[in-house]
């Protein structure tokens, strides 16, 4: 049997809640454009996986388990910004200001798992970020990325978690599998 997993930092419930309010205050009532996800479900991709095995789940963890060299650090962020770039917007998302070395650092660590466990390199280069949106088709978002104010909490990392992902009617829902603590 197989599962849909991938690697993350998850923020908490003080920070998704604050972002939420802030992100209402700073919109002043406008809908975030696209498909927006689920506060509930916001975190930083560490390394997305895909479909894996048991085994595999079961490697990834314990690879990290004894590899983690990265200690818990302080975690801040910025303003929004788009993929692939904000006039043509496909992702809408906030970016990081505090902790983009350490969460390199876990990323990196993320991939070396996913590689000891017969995953296919990512090609893609890490970006830490909070997915916010979807946006099909893309869109012009200059205008709100310039409007929106930095976000002005801070989060304490412990911990990279490994998530399950249930497709479901309305987006994807995350299951928490699995935290590694940080040291």
């Amino acid at each position: 049997m197989s599962e849909r997993l991938f690697l993350a930092v998850a923020l908490s419930d003080d920070v998704r809640h604050g972002l939420a309010a802030h992100l209402a205050t700073q919109l002043g009532g406008r809908p975030i454009p696209g498909r927006p996800a689920r506060p509930e479900g916001w975190h930083i991709t560490l390394r997305f996986l895909g479909w894996a095995t048991e085994e595999q789940r079961d490697r990834v963890l314990g690879f990290l388990s004894t590899r983690m060299d990265v200690p818990p650090f302080t975690l801040g962020f910025g303003g929004l910004g788009a993929f692939p770039r904000e006039g043509r917007a496909a992702v809408l998302w906030l970016g990081v200001r505090r902790g983009d070395e350490e969460l390199s650092r876990l990323a990196a660590l993320a991939e070396d798992a996913a590689s000891a466990a017969g995953f296919e390199p990512e090609e893609r280069p890490f970006h830490a970020h909070v997915t916010l949106a979807r946006i099909r088709p893309p869109q012009d978002v200059s205008a709100l990325v310039a409007d929106v104010a930095d976000f002005p909490l801070t989060q304490e990392v412990t911990a990279m978690t490994m998530f399950r992902s249930h497709l479901v009617r309305g987006g994807a829902r995350y299951e928490p599998v699995e935290r590694v603590d940080l040291r």
